[in-house]
């Protein structure tokens, strides 16, 4: 069992047939049954010893530097947790052993089991590419870094207005504006797209001449608005 949407904001999860979740701090609205709520280390994982709270503060360092770092927490237990954020909508996606690579501001929840990393925009692993991706972080306002989830379990995105979810196929790009980008699912390669023409250069453009090439086999999720969260 996954996350079951109770409306466009709210999601729930039964953990008995779950297993743990991992949520940001603040995102639980109310449970029912037998649940503990445990501070999540990065790297450290929850209530871990010596050792493990050590490589929890490293990794907590290292995504506060990377801009990636929010404060999680683990359920753990039985019963069932209701979560949700300030009135945003919330999106659930599934993960069947592939990768979804989302803005940390836009990650609610996830399944425990899921394994969670914060990549460099300029790697292969974020579709970054180079310096088109260090380029992107910067013009973009989302930061040099990305978390990127895999394997088996499920995901809950925030957003503002819902999330529409865009295929992307060999052959065919998918131009996003940057804002309203939240994350892509699958074999999927995101780089800057400069589409500058004169009425830009003089200061009378429509503000839409930066935008996110987006290419590969697979799925991009992109927010009713512009609005950043």
């Amino acid at each position: 069992m996954t996350f079951e949407k109770v409306n466009s904001k709210v999601v729930k999860i039964n953990l008995a047939s779950s297993g743990d979740v991992l949520a940001r701090k603040g995102a639980m609205l109310f449970y029912t049954g037998d649940v503990r709520f445990i501070p999540h280390s990065p790297g450290g994982g929850a209530g871990g010893g010596a050792m493990g709270a050590m490589g929890g503060v490293v990794g907590m360092a290292g995504r506060a530097m990377a801009g990636e770092h929010q404060v999680m927490m683990a359920a753990t237990g039985n019963g069932e947790v209701h979560y949700g954020r300030a009135g945003l909508h919330v999106t659930v996606v599934p993960l069947q052993g592939n990768q979804l690579v989302v803005e940390a501001s836009r990650l609610l929840a996830h399944t425990a089991n899921l394994q969670s990393a914060v990549v460099p925009l300029a790697s292969g692993g974020s579709g970054g590419g180079g310096l088109r991706g260090m380029v992107r972080g910067a013009v973009t306002g989302q930061g040099m870094f990305t978390t990127q989830l895999s394997g088996h379990g499920a995901v809950v995105l925030l957003s503002h207005g819902g999330t529409i979810e865009l295929p992307v196929r060999p052959g065919g790009g998918v131009f996003v504006d940057p804002q309203a980008y939240v994350g892509h699912l699958g074999n999927v390669q995101v780089k800057l797209a400069a589409k500058v023409g004169w009425r830009d250069a003089v200061g009378r453009g429509g503000g839409e001449a930066m935008q996110l090439e987006v290419s590969g086999d697979g799925v991009v999720y992109v927010q009713a608005s512009e609005q950043k969260l």
